[in-house]
Parts: C-alpha cells; sequence; structure tokens
C-alpha cells in the first residue's frame, strides 16, 4: 500500500505542492528555502506515497549511516497530509524503516515540528515512534512563545526602554537594508561569541528574494542611522524572530523594547502566535539567562524544540 521515494530534483514541483497543502507545514520546507544550502549537505529526502498518491514527506540529509531530519533546518518531521491518521503514520513509518534499513540507515535523527506551527493537530509521528521504535530525547530547545488572544503584560524594565526610545525619537518601520543589519548583527555575534551569523548577507538576500511575504526585516532608526532591528520568519500561524541584535548605542535607547512593543501590539495583533525562538545552546544543556531573560520581559513563555534519537 505504501511507497518510499528518494526525492530528486525532478519532483521539485510536487514537492512544494504537497508543502504548501499538508497540515503541519511551513515555507521552510519548500525546496527554494531547502536547496540554498544544497552543497553542504547530502540530500536524503523521502516521499511517502500511498496507493499511489503523495502522502507525506520527510525532509531529511544522511552522514554515513544515519539519517537526519534535515540539518539545515531548525525542525523538520513527517510533513502528512490532511487526511492523515494515525494508523496510516504508523503504517507509513514502517514502511519507511524497511526503506531505509534497506538503504543502510541504522539510526535516525528526528526534528519534529513543533505544535505551534500545525495547522491542524499532528502529531501522529510522536506516536507512531513511540508504539514503533525505542525513541529517546536527546536535546530539547526551549523557545520563548506568546499566544496573541492571553498576552503577559511587559516587565517594568522593557516599559522603560520604551519610554526611552520614545524621548529620543526612535522610529521602527519594515526595510530592505538587510546590509545595514548584517552589520550589526555580525558585530555583536563576533564580540559576544565568536561566530558568524548562519546565514551570510547573500544567503539571507536570495531567501527573501524568494519568499518576499514571508521574511520581513524591522529596523529601528535613529534619524537616518539604524541601531537595531529583527529578522522575521512569517508562517500561516506563527510570526518567528530568526535573527534580534542591536547596537551598543541602540541597546542604551531601548530601540528592541519599542520594535517588540510595536510588532507585538500593533504590527502582528491579529497573528495567534509570536515565537522569540530559542536561547539554548548544545542540544539544550546551556541556557542563555540573559537572552531568555529579555524575550520572557516582553511576556515571551516555554515552548519546547525536541529532537529524538532511535536505532532502526
Amino acid at each position: 500500500m505504501y511507497r518510499i521515494e528518494l526525492y530528486t530534483p525532478e519532483q521539485k514541483n510536487n514537492w512544494n505542492t504537497f508543502v504548501e497543502n499538508a497540515k503541519n507545514s511551513t515555507f521552510l520546507f519548500n525546496r527554494n528555502y531547502m536547496d540554498y544550502h544544497s552543497d553542504r549537505f547530502q540530500d536524503n529526502s523521502l516521499m511517502v506515497y500511498r496507493k499511489d498518491k503523495l502522502y507525506a514527506l520527510l525532509p531529511a540529509n544522511r552522514k554515513e549511516n544515519t539519517l537526519y531530519s534535515h540539518q539545515g533546518l531548525t525542525y523538520g518531521g513527517l510533513i502528512m497530509s490532511n487526511k492523515a491518521t494515525v494508523l496510516d503514520i504508523i503504517e507509513a513509518f514502517q514502511a519507511i524503516h524497511k526503506f531505509l534499513k534497506e538503504q543502510g540507515i541504522n539510526k535516525v535523527i528526528y526534528k519534529p515540528l513543533p505544535y505551534i506551527y500545525h495547522q491542524t493537530p499532528s502529531q501522529e509521528d510522536l506516536y507512531a515512534l513511540f508504539r514503533l521504535t525505542n525513541a529517546h530525547i536527546i536535546g530539547r530547545n526551549i523557545s520563548s512563545t506568546i499566544y496573541q488572544e492571553n498576552k503577559i503584560k511587559f516587565i517594568e524594565s522593557r516599559k522603560s526602554g520604551i519610554r526611552k526610545a520614545l524621548a529620543n525619537n526612535i522610529t521602527v518601520k519594515i526595510s530592505n537594508d538587510y546590509a545595514a543589519f548584517w552589520e550589526i548583527l555580525n558585530t555583536n555575534l563576533k564580540n559576544k561569541y565568536g561566530v558568524a551569523p548562519v546565514h551570510s548577507l547573500e544567503e539571507i538576500q536570495l531567501l527573501q528574494s524568494r519568499f518576499p511575504k514571508n521574511i520581513k526585516l524591522y529596523l529601528a532608526y535613529k534619524g537616518e542611522q539604524a541601531l537595531g532591528g529583527t529578522v522575521l520568519y512569517l508562517t500561516k500561524r506563527v510570526i518567528h524572530t530568526q535573527y534580534i541584535s542591536a547596537s551598543i548605542e541602540g541597546k542604551e535607547l531601548g530601540v528592541l523594547d519599542l520594535m517588540f512593543d510595536f510588532l507585538i501590539n500593533r504590527e502582528y495583533v491579529n497573528y495567534p502566535i509570536f515565537d522569540f525562538g530559542q536561547s539554548t545552546e548544545d542540544m539544550g544543556h546551556r541556557l542563555n539567562e540573559s537572552l531568555i531573560f529579555q524575550k520572557e520581559g516582553f511576556g515571551g513563555r516555554g515552548m519546547i524544540y525536541d529532537i529524538y534519537e532511535y536505532n532502526l
């Protein structure tokens, strides 16, 4: 009943059409997003057919004998049709595991799509893993998330930053000046952590050109000078902050406080969920306390991005 095939570029349109209509997907699974760094990974994505109709997708790459939920993406897991039921997904995973064994795969690292991104409930995959495998959690990253229908008020230090920014005539607006923001971002990451952003300036500009409705930059200005900003990823239900950064002067003037007041309480108030992203490193074992304090100050509360491992 089930047939598993490896994804090939010839299937790009079919893949993207399925992603657009799946019950648990975001634009990150579109091949125009996934493939921007295809040279870094050995793609091993799977297409699952039921009665010869495409029924599910598994974005993945391979390293030796291990299959990974695609390492170029924050999350992954099985992308499912709206018709998917728990018994069907159990059978689908049985077919997937048989296929992977035939391909010489003996271990799977699985990153399910966090539930806040589901268009309808879609945790059949986690039940299937429980029933069929020895899957256990090897990573647990925590994000800070706001439900717009039940928001927590900003703490006083965030309100104080807003007042300071307004007193200094800071303005917030949408922008395409990614170069200005990347200069701020690069400087901060290099000075604080000795690293560069996950995306280069050229890569984020490429992705934004491919997904102009989904990737947006907001900058805070003092006059004509950009002092801070954020890159947002807009999915069907969630506004996600992919990058946040401010210059030293911008931090002193509270530009991010004003910016997130604008984004959360005005610009995107009609989106159900605002997600600040992870504040952890090393598979969740290291918590960036100052970073999560800032996000919680805006009313964000804990939401988990899990990573599972199991043997075949």
